[in-house]
């Protein structure tokens, strides 16, 4: 089994809504993670999973020379139409089509995790990064500290039981478990940084077009319907209701940098 075909149908079914609404969502996270890196211009970075181009979009606008790869065709389309001079692949990220030592950096938001093969994704980027180079693993914050961890978890009963030993949504979220993953494929952490990242929507119609646009939300559909994925969502964001029916929920990122060992 692979990230392409665990991931590829399900996430290319509403990019558009994804890209629209959903991904700006982590627009914070994005913009922490260029801060940290500081890019020169010229500096060559592959975004893992990059999904529909937005953070593709903002470091190629910081001087990034920017490749991406992930499983969804209809993704890779919107992200090519955001960042034309950019490079963009369908593929898997446990045979990452690039050589050894090909870039600066690598990043993956929210997207080691869900791999098929997480430590073989990771092994894969630390081994296209050059010497020196840096690795950016973000995934979601620790569950027990935010209140979105409630809406991310919604879909449950209506998804089949997950299988034996598959890593799930937070199984990287623990400082431990994060550092413990990088230096696992020979890399050395640097900084772990947390931001605050909140899913704002101005109304109910925007938050079930962003939520229901996940390849999660996708599998949920097939099995459940549609309509119990919206009553479920409806529901997970009913305590997050403003007096103006908009909606602010509480959300944090976890993000590591690490670095490949010179030599």
């Amino acid at each position: 089994m692979t990230t392409e075909t665990l991931h590829a149908r399900l996430w290319g079914q509403r990019a558009r809504d994804w890209a629209d609404v959903q991904e700006a969502m982590v627009r914070p996270v994005y913009d922490a993670v260029l801060a940290a890196l500081d890019p020169e211009p010229g500096l060559r970075l592959l975004d893992v999973g990059c999904g529909a181009g937005l953070f593709a979009q903002l470091a190629a606008g910081s001087g990034a020379v920017v490749c991406g790869i992930d499983a969804a065709g209809p993704m890779l389309d919107i992200a090519a139409d955001r960042v034309p001079a950019g490079e963009f692949q369908k593929g898997d990220l446990e045979a990452l089509p690039y050589p050894d030592r090909d870039f600066d950096v690598v990043t993956g938001f929210n997207a080691f995790q869900f791999a098929a093969n997480p430590s073989r994704a990771l092994a894969e980027a630390a081994r296209v990064v050059r010497p020196g180079g840096t690795v950016v693993v973000v995934t979601w914050g620790e569950p027990l500290h935010m209140p979105a961890a409630s809406v991310i978890t919604a879909l449950r009963p209506l998804l089949p039981p997950p299988p034996a030993n598959a890593p799930g949504p937070f199984a990287l979220s623990d400082r431990a478990a994060l550092t413990g993953f990088a230096e696992g494929s020979g890399l050395k952490p640097k900084q772990v940084i947390d931001v605050d990242s909140p899913f704002q929507y101005p109304n109910l119609a925007t938050a079930l077009r962003g939520l229901n646009s996940s390849g999660v939300a996708a599998a949920a559909i097939e099995r459940a319907g549609e309509d119990a994925v919206t009553a479920a969502h409806t529901a997970a964001l009913a305590p997050f209701l403003k007096p103006d029916e908009s909606y602010l929920i509480p959300a944090t990122f976890r993000c590591l940098i690490a670095l490949r060992a010179l030599g």
